[in-house]
């Protein structure tokens, strides 16, 4: 089973693929698609959409996993998550590419132990977990951790 793992933002999208195999798992790539902040909005949007679609194509995935959306104390910076949320999953409606959504605390829990984990623990547990990886960003370290979670609850929520 190969699992892309994604976490959504306009600034800079992460991706991250991965091998499941029963309980081994297996790293294939990574990485972060950024956007130009000074770019109008529908060419932020498509440019996340195409990018995600490119990866797709590249590594074949049999599903995507996505965070859910949180909802952050400034409403604008929550509308521009969901905009770039809109933009992956569409990427992945294109792909025909099943989605499982999870929520932050759960991929947490499922890959340190503790749904309150800090992001230096989650990215401590992906050297454990994948030993030997070169992570491009916290972006894309974020969307690796969402695809080992889903491959650790097996595709459910």
């Amino acid at each position: 089973m190969i699992i892309l793992g994604l976490d959504p933002s306009l600034t800079c999208t992460g991706w991250g693929v991965i091998r499941s195999e029963g309980s081994r798992l297996t790293h294939i790539a990574n990485g972060q698609i950024a956007t130009n902040t000074k770019a109008p909005m529908p060419e932020r949007l498509l440019h996340l959409l195409d990018a995600v679609y490119a990866v797709i194509g590249q590594y074949e995935p049999d599903r995507a996993a996505v965070e859910e959306v949180f909802v952050n104390k400034n409403p604008q910076s929550t509308l521009k998550l969901a905009h770039a949320r809109g933009a992956v999953l569409a990427a992945c409606g294109r792909a025909s590419l099943p989605v499982i959504e999870h929520s932050t605390r759960s991929v947490k829990k499922s890959v340190v132990g503790t749904g309150a984990a800090e992001k230096t623990q989650v990215q401590a547990m992906l050297k454990v977990l994948l030993p030997g990886i070169a992570v491009s960003g916290a972006d894309a370290a974020d969307a690796l951790a969402v695809a080992i979670a889903d491959a650790h609850m097996g595709g459910r929520i």
